[in-house]
């Protein structure tokens, strides 16, 4: 059967797709720009579901189908939909795990159904993976080859088709792979450029004094590192390579800036990544480029991988840290905030690579109920989960400039990071530093 005849073979409509769905039953999907949208939305048009398991992450629509009774969904990490659905009762649950765990614990759950999106097929049949490769490209193969499963695919024309590196890593589905194909137009969702504040300027500014010339850069998404990818597009520095979780709208611009190189000594040649997640603009210039390829998040996390790149330099933030450094990335006042992401493996691989660093941004303060607190504090308040250990901690920085804790005693480390604090904070962490007494006596 020519690629033609197969693909008309297997196409169904949004609802026949979502009736193949049990209503007990267990479901994965990938993390956000890798979500099915249109079979997700005809999924909560039903009601009749009695037990369905749902794992997924950072959704990026709030689907009704998290919505209904007999719908568990379990997120391993946390976006603004996921906030909202748990403040509005609705029975969400956190996994507990890095980005780079999400791969073994799709395949001891071996979800009977999982649907991913992807670009319209090749000549060859084959469907690019397009903004997301991450964790579930085994168990997306494993399902389709499976009888007993059924592996979904929806095929949007507008998303982009992006690039692996075959023959080991094709970051695609074959046709003949799949079961069942649902064919989508909806744009993908894109996060519009927001400017960064002077507090992100100021940031940006301290960061880029730990970044030289032909640094290998991984930044996340936000105003702290897209100001920082700005100076560097800007500035007279260049050679840099790319090797980040998350390919995003300032990384294509230092590309298009003319400062990427990519010879950082792993995967010479090619900007590195697990999924990308921007603008439409970023999302046009990923179709057919051939600079950025999407490898699955066990090698992009892989702390010994990260850590042979040239000069890495990771910029990662966090939510608060406290006087021994340790790091609250992913929970705030005890409750689930985001998830965990790669934040351990980045600084963990960073610090490891000759000549690397890792970078932790963060404003100084937040406002909370009208008052301004210390996002550094003498002890983390009880709830708070601990993303990322002291012992892994490099550099913190804030606008008031950085905290290099590698190497430095307990007391050391104290008065650094005292010293990046709001002025109007410091004396009050000066007293609970001194009524804590020596941590090392």
């Amino acid at each position: 059967m020519d690629t033609t005849r197969m693909l008309n073979a297997k196409k169904r409509s949004p609802h026949e797709a979502a009736a193949l769905v049990r209503p007990k039953d267990s479901l994965a999907v990938p993390l956000g720009p890798g979500q099915p949208a249109r079979f997700l939305h005809a999924l909560g048009e039903r009601d009749d579901f009695q037990a369905l398991q749902v794992f997924g992450a950072l959704a990026l629509a709030p689907f009704q189908l998290f919505t209904r009774r007999g719908v568990t969904y379990l997120s391993g990490f946390f976006g603004p939909v996921e906030r909202a659905l748990c403040q509005a009762g609705y029975d969400v649950r956190f996994v507990v795990a890095d980005f780079r765990r999400y791969g073994p614990l799709a395949r001891s759950m071996a979800p009977r159904v999982m649907a991913t999106a992807a670009a319209p097929p090749d000549a060859n049949g084959r469907l690019s993976l397009s903004l997301h490769a991450g964790a579930t490209v085994d168990e997306l193969q494993r399902c389709g080859r499976d009888p007993d499963r059924v592996l979904v695919v929806e095929v949007n024309s507008r998303l982009p088709h992006t690039l692996g590196l075959p023959p080991d890593h094709p970051h695609c589905l074959h046709c003949d792979e799949v079961d069942v194909i649902v064919e989508s137009d909806d744009e993908p969702l894109a996060l519009p450029e927001q400017p960064p504040s002077e507090i992100e300027r100021a940031i940006a500014e301290h960061v880029s004094r730990y970044i030289p010339d032909g640094a290998t850069l991984q930044t996340g998404i936000g105003g702290i590192p897209s100001a920082v990818v700005e100076l560097l597009a800007e500035g007279p520095g260049g050679d840099y390579g790319v090797h980040s979780e998350m390919f995003t709208s300032g990384l294509m611009k230092l590309h298009l800036a003319g400062k990427v190189t990519n010879k950082k000594g792993l995967y010479d040649g090619v900007s590195i990544a697990t999924f990308a997640l921007g603008t439409k603009q970023l999302y046009t210039w990923l179709d057919g480029q051939e600079a950025v390829r999407f490898l699955p998040v066990d090698l992009v996390n892989e702390p010994g991988l990260i850590s042979r790149n040239r000069n890495m330099i990771s910029i990662n933030g966090a939510l608060s840290i406290d006087l021994a450094g340790q790091v609250a990335a992913d929970t705030l006042q005890g409750r689930q905030f985001s998830g965990i992401g790669g934040h351990e493996d980045f600084v963990a691989g960073a610090s490891l690579a000759p000549c690397g660093r890792s970078l932790i941004c963060l404003p100084s303060t937040a406002t909370v109920l009208g008052e301004q607190v210390s996002r550094i504090v003498a002890t983390l308040r009880p709830g708070t989960m601990v993303t990322t250990p002291r012992h892994q901690v490099d550099v913190v920085i804030t606008e008031y400039g950085a905290a290099e804790l590698a190497g430095k005693t307990v007391e050391e480390r104290a008065q650094a990071l005292i010293a990046i604090a709001h002025p109007a904070q410091r004396p009050r962490l000066l007293e609970e530093l001194a009524s804590a007494g020596t941590c090392s006596a």
